[in-house]
């Protein structure tokens, strides 16, 4: 069998699932598997609520200490749980202050609305605070992955709106998210940050991890990790990625 890293680390949205939608049967019974050979750890944009939706639905059945080898890294890596004792226990939360999120919505909605991206019917709330992250969604946070696949192919939308929200809130941190989204939170807490995290609760080196995303270009909030040197393996969606998975299950990756 072809060498499995210590750890394995994944996005969530468009890596393991479509966007906001949960676990294809396929891929959770990869993942499963994963889950007993080695380390697993999940760290994306979503809010713990998402990944509940997602990926801890799709895991019934897994036994308790099966679970115990997964790290849940929430609202790219600004929250961190890990299983303990039959339940999800937080292991810190870098909550922004009530003045960090009003600067944040404020700063949001008044460039989205300049740049003409403020949408008069979305599918849900545009803006949502979730604690350690604000979240902007441009159309809205129900909206079908279809309609976010059309709205930016290229990027430009959401790229031009994070730098002009960055120029105004030089005191956090401004990343593009997913394919509609850009995430606010406090200066140098970002996907980087959860992975080295991930490194000193668990003791693997992050030479010994590798990280699994769909946004590991410049622009894209996976990029983080990259940069720091973790290994990295890009793939384009959840089959690609559990086509990965299988092969390396069997020793042919």
């Amino acid at each position: 069998m072809a060498q499995i890293p210590h750890l394995i680390a994944f996005d969530l949205d468009d890596t393991l699932a479509p966007s906001k939608s949960p676990l294809d049967p396929r891929m959770a019974s990869v993942f499963a598997r994963l889950l007993d050979t080695t380390t697993v750890a999940v760290i994306s944009g979503g809010n713990f609520e998402q990944f509940e939706t997602q990926l801890i639905r799709g895991l019934q059945g897994v036994a308790e200490d099966r679970l115990e080898h997964l790290h849940l890294l929430p609202t790219c890596g600004t929250r961190y749980e890990r299983r303990r004792d039959g339940a999800w226990q937080t292991v810190y939360r870098e909550n922004l202050t009530e003045a960090e999120r009003e600067a944040a919505f404020t700063a949001l909605r008044e460039e989205a609305t300049r740049l003409g991206l403020w949408e008069s019917e979305p599918w849900g709330e545009i803006l949502e605070d979730r604690g350690s992250q604000v979240t902007f969604s441009a159309l809205g946070q129900r909206a079908p992955v279809s309609a976010k696949h059309a709205w930016d192919p290229d990027g430009a939308k959401k790229n031009a709106l994070r730098a002009a929200v960055a120029s105004r809130l030089p005191h956090l941190e401004v990343r593009s998210g997913g394919s509609t989204s850009v995430d606010i939170t406090r200066t140098g807490i970002d996907k980087a940050y959860g992975m080295r995290k991930l490194a000193e609760h668990t003791g693997i080196a992050l030479d010994d991890m590798l990280f699994v995303g769909d946004r590991l270009d410049p622009d894209g909030n996976d990029y983080p990790v990259k940069a720091i040197g973790v290994p990295c393996r890009a793939v384009t969606g959840w089959e690609d990625t559990a086509d990965f998975l299988e092969a390396l299950l069997a020793g042919r990756a």
